[in-house]
């Protein structure tokens, strides 16, 4: 059977949409109300010369008609609209400059997770809508992913855009505070409305960020709770792993008009992103999952959107969206030392809701400050610092995979060698890994570990042969080894045995090694605590 591909389906949806006069293409078929307006940086030069919100755009040869951006500085707030009247809000295009280190930023700048976006309604001081800019286009964690939605579009990971339609009576003011204490640098933005009457039973458009670092024992994730009439139109999920393998067979619970148990309930959370069998990097009309790193590990990083427009989720006197974070879970994690589908994990969680509601919501959350994941690094040995030994000359290679340089060490190929050394004061349940960077050039290697010189001549073996080579220039974590080590000197040797037979040469990218955190239960079980790592060594996953 041949495959249609998307592009196909959605013609054929809005040419069936056109036909039937119905849709956002039918609608193009009927009279339009109202006057085009638009709110954009374009430069508008006042007397002085500088930038004036009441002046004309300026529209002449001189370089100064194209300075159409901001620069917000660190605690300040940006005013993108500011309007009086009645209308639509129809489209929000921003961008900015990346948060790495580049030439018209020199000492990089903020990023959109420290950027907060509010927008309010004809006076209200409370903000219909706050989320980090980030999160409510979908992308979160402070990294840049493209989305393709129908709402939401990120076109390569840093032209923003939303289609919302968010109706006003008497005014809008729509502005974005930079939380970071770098500045926001070339900020700029256009945002479309239209001017004309909106029905008195029009409801607003909302959209409020909330987050639990982590997950709190025993209650489930709560995403939305309001009380009014409305319509559940979306929701964006990011997830930062604490534990080992699969969080997300937790279901979605969805509560409405007040009743006591939920009467939408799911059967797992990638199902409720309309997935199937875990979650992977894509991006669809109605759900995607933008930023999917790795399978399984610790501190692995999952985004995902679900939009309900054909789908919306309707309440009369109100309704309570929330997540169980339930899934897989490691043996030294269950309190019967066993690995099974259905254990509470207790995982970094952050979402954005979007919903429409007729007068005020009644949702109290606000967007703390800080953001940022907490660290879990209990040792971070990072390349650049110049501790590390290699058989082969090393420098400093600045990426934009990463806030500092990574060592690039010219390896001629097999048994070249960069040892890396660290100390554990305490002993503690860790997880011990590698922060590298794979290439089109880069071998395969195999990590030996010793401890206060008492070993094998290359110290004993953790993990398998680690393969560096990749088609692009990427940043992959390498997970090692689960221990409780004792106090002493340690140190991780780094052994090329080969390369794959794609690869151009032997080099090795390293960025840090790092010794994670596990849950404090794995402490309070200790089933590994007496474990021999050495004869015994061994990886959950």
């Amino acid at each position: 059977m041949r495959s249609i591909g998307l592009t196909a389906v959605l013609a054929c949806l809005a040419a069936g949409a056109l036909a039937q006069g119905s849709g956002p293409l039918g609608d193009l078929t009927k009279p339009q109300e109202g006057r085009s307006r638009r709110e954009s940086s374009s430069f508008r030069m006042g007397r002085s010369g500088n930038y004036d919100r009441n002046s004309p755009f300026t529209g002449d040869l001189l370089e100064h008609s194209n300075h159409d951006n901001f620069r917000v500085g660190p605690g300040e707030t940006h005013t993108l609209m500011d309007v009086k009247g009645s209308g639509v809000v129809t489209h929000i295009w921003v961008t900015f400059l990346g948060p790495e280190p580049q030439d018209w930023a020199k000492q990089g700048s903020a990023t959109h997770q420290d950027m907060l976006l509010r927008i309010y309604w004809d006076g209200d001081p409370k903000p219909a809508v706050e989320a980090p800019v980030g999160d409510f286009f979908a992308n979160c964690f402070g990294k840049r992913s493209p989305v393709v939605s129908l709402p939401v579009m990120v076109e390569d990971g840093d032209s923003y855009n939303c289609f919302w339609q968010m109706p006003f009576r008497k005014s809008a003011r729509i502005e974005i505070v930079n939380q970071s204490d770098k500045p926001v640098n070339l900020l700029y933005y256009n945002i479309d409305w239209i001017e004309k009457p909106v029905a008195k039973d029009a409801p607003y458009f909302y959209a409020q960020y909330r987050q639990e670092y982590p997950a709190i024992k025993g209650k489930d994730y709560v995403v939305l709770e309001t009380k009014g009439k409305g319509h559940y139109v979306g929701t964006v999920l990011a997830v930062r792993s604490r534990s080992p393998m699969w969080f997300g067979e937790g279901d979605e619970k969805i509560y409405i008009d007040e009743e006591a148990k939920p009467s939408l309930w799911g059967t797992g959370t990638e199902d409720y992103f309309l997935s199937a069998w875990g979650l992977q990097t894509t991006s669809t009309p109605y759900s995607g999952t933008p930023y999917f790193d790795q399978w399984g590990i610790v501190g692995g990083h999952t985004s995902a959107y679900r939009w309900h427009i054909s789908d919306p989720i309707v309440f009369q006197k109100g309704i309570k969206v929330t997540m169980e974070h339930f899934g897989w879970i490691s043996a030294d994690e269950n309190p019967e030392g066993k690995t099974n589908s259905w254990n509470e994990r207790e995982d970094d969680y952050s979402s954005v809701a979007f919903w429409y509601q007729t007068g005020r919501s009644t949702f109290d959350e606000r967007a703390p400050k800080m953001r940022t994941l907490p660290n879990l690094e209990r040792i971070s040995i990072f390349a650049r610092d110049g501790s590390l030994a290699s058989s082969q000359a090393g420098e400093q290679q600045q990426l934009s995979l990463y806030p500092g340089p990574q060592m690039l060490f010219t390896m001629k190929g097999t048994g070249d060698w960069v040892e890396i050394p660290f100390e554990v004061k305490n002993k503690e349940p860790l997880r011990l890994l590698l922060n590298m960077t794979t290439s089109y050039d880069f071998g395969k290697f195999q990590a030996f570990l010793t401890t206060d010189g008492l070993s094998p001549a290359d110290g004993w073996k953790i993990g398998p042969v680690m393969d560096f080579y990749s088609e692009k220039i990427l940043n992959r974590e390498f997970h090692l080894l689960d221990f409780w080590p004792d106090p002493g000197l340690y140190t991780l040797k780094l052994k090329c045995v080969g390369k794959n037979s794609l690869s151009a040469g032997h080099f090795l990218g390293i960025e840090s090694l790092r010794l994670r955190e596990r849950r404090p239960r794995v402490k309070e079980y200790g089933f590994d605590k007496d474990l021999d790592w050495r004869s015994n060594p061994k990886l959950y996953q």
